[in-house]
């Protein structure tokens, strides 16, 4: 069964989500997953170079840290749950996302995507580090089984940059606002970083409706 996650990687529910997700499909032994990411930019007007979470934050919330330190509280207990360090005090930068978009990209051909996703995540979300800069994320890649030196310059050029902003309109195009967004074969969506046994349900309603065999409905608008 192919699940499409339609995901930013500056996201915290969306890390919740994906172990969550995990979570399901351990639940379900005897169906095989092919799990592709899709991209989203959560905030398309966030310079390329990234700029200061603090004040990128109260740009967004407002100048009340009362209420960012509840939200961190939250999300925090909520990814503890889960198995994630949250450490939001270590963000320095706020990122624009999409150069770590391509690398998920690349990382599928690699055989490698869930996990560059998942360092991706462990990198911004519990080591603080800058998942914009290009060092960042060829270690990553490197790390992953990659060619960092190969994957920095094809940063640097500019290799499918237009085609990964292409993909995150597509998501827009599609009715996705907010993330995680998954749709299970083709058929069922589902918003939010919803619990196990919720997934786990929607697996097994698509596992009737064509036995876990079904096309993406993001494949064919996806490719050039």
């Amino acid at each position: 069964m192919q699940i499409d996650v339609i995901s930013d990687t500056v996201c915290p529910w969306c890390f919740i989500g994906k172990r969550r997700l995990q979570r399901a499909m351990e639940m379900r032994p005897g169906i095989p997953f092919d799990v592709k990411w899709r991209p989203y930019q959560l905030d398309t007007t966030v310079p390329r170079g990234g700029m200061d979470r603090q004040a990128y934050m109260r740009a967004k919330f407002g100048d009340d840290p009362q209420k960012i330190v509840e939200m961190y509280k939250l999300i925090a207990a909520e990814g503890e749950k889960e198995g994630i360090a949250f450490d939001f005090a270590a963000i320095q930068r706020r990122p624009n996302t999409l150069d770590s978009h391509r690398l998920i990209r690349w990382a599928e051909g690699h055989g490698v995507q869930d996990e560059v996703v998942e360092r991706l995540f462990i990198a911004y979300f519990e080591n603080g580090e800058d998942i914009g800069d290009i060092r960042v994320l060829a270690d990553i890649a490197d790390i992953c089984g990659m060619d960092g030196v190969e994957t920095a310059q094809m940063l640097e050029d500019g290799t499918d940059l237009e085609l990964v902003a292409r993909e995150d309109q597509i998501a827009r195009e599609m009715g996705v606002t907010g993330v995680p967004a998954m749709i299970f074969g083709g058929k069922l969506a589902v918003s939010g970083a919803r619990e196990p046994q919720v997934l786990a349900s929607v697996i097994d309603r698509v596992t009737e409706m064509n036995g876990g065999q079904s096309e993406s409905a993001l494949d064919d608008e996806s490719e050039d």
